[in-house]
């Protein structure tokens, strides 16, 4: 009793909401949202339930919490807003939301619930500021300031989210080779007459990259803010 009495508040005083946030995170990548409840998060912390409700309300708040860690490890405001920098800076944006969501299969759908279910939050703004603060740089007219913003916001996050999905199904099956070539294969053998474009490209599927796919798509919207501006 004395020696379980002497442990229980160092283990107290080393329980933080970053930790349990970490350890969330670990459990998120591991089992899903499913598998992150509060009985797992006590088995890994060794602590009590009542010690994590001291520091997160509910699950909800534990997601959402888990989201703004990971998403705030690569999204941050630039410190200066110049029009020879933004570009720069919206692809470092962007390719570290694709990476994010590459290395975490769960985060594609949290932040999308994330910026339908609670914009006023954490997540959504510091997405949207990081790259609107670009967007005006760039010298794009303020009236196109928000839709222009969500174009690459919802671009980025989209065209992550599934090529993370496509990379996931392809792991599942087979290698990505074999995965795009069955593919490939498949586009070819269509209609010559329904489908003359996607037998066009079918090669092209096959061979492409899928990092440099996502940054060309970057790159088609930042031309069009130029050709706006």
């Amino acid at each position: 009793m004395a020696t379980r009495a002497r442990r229980s508040p160092r283990r107290t005083e080393a329980l933080s909401r970053e930790r349990i946030i970490d350890t969330a995170v670990e459990l998120l990548d591991r089992a899903g949202a499913a598998g992150l409840t509060f009985r797992a998060l006590t088995e890994r912390l060794a602590t009590g339930p009542g010690a994590i409700y001291w520091h997160v309300a509910n699950k909800d708040e534990l997601l959402a919490a888990a989201t703004e860690a990971v998403v705030a490890a690569v999204v941050s405001p630039a410190s200066a807003d110049s029009p020879e920098a933004a570009p720069g800076e919206i692809r470092a944006i962007a390719l570290g939301l694709f990476e994010a969501i590459d290395d975490h299969p769960w985060l594609a759908t949290q932040i999308a619930v994330q910026l339908s279910r609670n914009p006023q939050g954490t997540v959504t703004p510091r997405i949207f500021e990081s790259i609107g603060r670009q967007v005006r740089a760039l010298g794009a007219p303020e009236a196109d300031w928000f839709t222009t913003t969500s174009v690459l916001v919802h671009y980025i996050l989209g065209a992550a989210g599934q090529n993370a999905a496509n990379a996931r199904a392809a792991g599942l099956e087979t290698d990505r080779t074999e995965y795009l070539g069955a593919a490939s294969a498949t586009w070819t053998e269509l209609d010559a007459a329904e489908y003359p474009f996607l037998r066009a490209v079918a090669g092209q599927m096959r061979e492409h990259d899928d990092r440099a796919q996502f940054l060309a798509g970057v790159e088609l919207v930042l031309a069009g803010i130029a050709a706006r501006r």
